[in-house]
């Protein structure tokens, strides 16, 4: 199956297998690895990526679903060496520790401060509530995430 779909802002055109899961073409065929398979079941959110800019689980995500459509990984939200807003505050908060997890926290973190710039904690709650965390125990997340919504809303 042919597709078109963008990848962190390139145009891509790929010849798919029709039952490919979005996680194995990212993986396999562009290895974009930061895109992490935790459970498999989209249970755990290491997989998250941002479709059409809301987060999605790529396990649970055919890649015949991006026709048309616009992805962003981990991999595409810096700018070369230069970090995004939430990638910085993450490292600066220390809210990554093992990291396996981070990709996904970061993306849904990053889509909820697309939509809401200064969001509540309970906010913060909800958008990242479909991420599992073994190491952190979510308090510097959340930190990370507020100090994102500082800078998010300076750069406005």
């Amino acid at each position: 199956m042919k597709i078109k779909f963008r990848l962190n802002g390139r145009l891509i055109n790929a010849d798919i297998p029709g039952g490919m899961r979005l996680i194995d073409l990212l993986r396999e065929d562009f290895n974009l690895t930061g895109t992490r398979e935790g459970c498999g079941k989209g249970e755990c959110g290491a997989c998250t990526v941002l479709l059409d800019g809301k987060p999605v689980n790529s396990c649970l995500v055919l890649a015949a679903q991006l026709k048309g459509r616009a992805m962003v990984t981990i991999e595409g939200l810096s700018d070369g060496d230069t970090l995004d807003p939430v990638q910085r505050a993450f490292l600066e908060a220390t809210a990554v520790q093992c990291g396996f997890c981070s990709p996904g926290l970061i993306l849904a973190a990053k889509s909820l401060l697309d939509k809401y710039p200064d969001p509540s904690e309970e906010q913060i709650k909800r958008a990242i509530s479909g991420n599992l965390c073994r190491c952190t125990g979510y308090s510097k997340v959340f930190k990370a995430i507020k100090m994102a919504s500082e800078t998010h809303r300076n750069s406005k």
